[in-house]
């Protein structure tokens, strides 16, 4: 079997490294850029700041501050509509994942034509996204350098996963001293988003040894520096560790793809417009209890990953040891415990269930599982 491996052309880490976007941008022959930000004020000025820095470097910009929290296809088409009317040639994405999302949508309809809808599933754009840098301020969602983008379609009430190798960016951004700012609450979503991204690569059925060196030091590094992230924000040690957490985790998934996690997770966003981090979290150790007879000895190293000590315990005991501490983790960092809690609705489980065996993430599961099983999943979550 053939294994593809796809990542940004360039990453930039570290401290400052905002401040060289002006140069790729040049070198990427962009003349005029759309900033693709969030809604609110800090997205907005965040923006601007970065307009600011590609202004120095002579490449002219047009800020839209359009993105939802779960990005839409109202936004998207939006955006496509000013990407268009600006006369721009390229696209910087600011924010966490969904900015660098919703500029992926924007991107593809702007070079491709049509709608969004048209680009749901794997490898449907015929032609490349314009030249493209993203500016990370979240360790959790690895948008900034993954070839997949997930789209709210606002008619069905559904999550659109869209996956393609032409959506990889062309010059990722991680500086740890944009993500001082975000608070504990997000930082904790996040980290626990790229746990979840770590872990679903690892046992997946296309793990490669690239995706599980990535996987499993991504999970050392949350492990130790999420705890401190969310405690103290200011900590640049802990935001610098999380960055590259975050970035390894996503070589993973990027490569080895995901589970029922994020299948499950994306219904319950798409439903209820919850954030997506969270329903990640609240998911991850109850459809993991539910992989473990897959491939137990994956398990008993995703333990160790984690701090555990597995010494003299059976294979199956070992493996155990993950799940208890991934709950320990997500309860130190203050997520809630069930879905319910969010807002989400015991009744609409069957129709959560059903769009979750749509989602392509579960083909590289590594146990098949039937509707009335991942119904079970999600009874547990509530």
């Amino acid at each position: 079997m053939v294994y593809t491996y796809l990542n940004p052309a360039v990453a930039l880490m570290g401290a400052g490294a905002v401040k060289e976007i002006g140069n790729w941008a040049q070198m990427l022959n962009g003349k005029k850029a759309l900033i693709v930000s969030g809604k609110g004020r800090h997205g907005k000025a965040l923006a601007e700041e970065v307009g600011a820095l590609l202004k120095e470097a002579g490449v002219d910009f047009y800020v839209f501050a359009g993105a939802e929290p779960n990005p839409t296809d109202v936004s998207v088409h939006e955006g496509a509509a000013a990407y268009k009317k600006e006369g721009c040639d390229m696209i910087v994405a600011v924010g966490g994942g969904s900015p660098m999302d919703c500029a992926k949508g924007i991107g593809v309809v702007a070079t491709n034509g049509g709608e969004i809808y048209d680009y749901e599933g794997a490898g449907m754009a015929k032609e490349a996204l314009p030249p493209f840098i993203t500016v990370n301020t979240t360790a959790g969602t690895a948008s900034e350098m993954t070839s997949f983008a997930v789209i709210t379609d606002t008619r069905r009430h559904v999550k659109m996963a869209l996956v393609d190798w032409k959506y990889t960016a062309d010059v990722a951004i991680n500086d740890p001293e944009l993500m001082v700012s975000m608070p504990p609450a997000l930082t904790a979503a996040t980290g626990m988003d790229a746990l979840t991204h770590a872990v679903e690569a690892y046992v997946s059925t296309i793990a490669t040894p690239t995706t599980d060196a990535a996987a499993l030091m991504a999970i050392e590094l949350i492990s130790k520096w999420l705890r401190p992230a969310v405690a103290n924000g200011a900590n640049l040690e802990a935001r610098d560790k999380m960055a590259h957490a975050e970035y390894l985790a996503g070589i993973a998934f990027n490569n080895a793809s995901l589970g029922y996690v994020h299948a499950m997770a994306h219904q319950l966003g798409g439903f209820y417009n919850l954030p997506h981090g969270v329903c990640n979290a609240i998911l991850l150790p109850y459809v993991e209890k539910f992989n473990l007879i897959a491939t137990p000895e994956r398990f008993v190293d995703i333990a160790k990953a984690l701090g555990e000590n597995v010494e003299g315990l059976s294979t199956m005991e070992a493996a155990n040891k993950a799940i208890e501490a991934i709950k320990t983790l997500s309860v130190d960092v203050g997520i809630p415990a069930t879905v319910t809690e969010l807002g989400a609705k015991e009744e609409d489980i069957p129709t959560l269930a059903d769009n979750a065996m749509k989602d392509i993430c579960n083909l590289t599961n590594p146990r098949v599982a039937t509707k009335d099983e991942v119904m079970a999943i999600y009874k547990e979550a509530f």
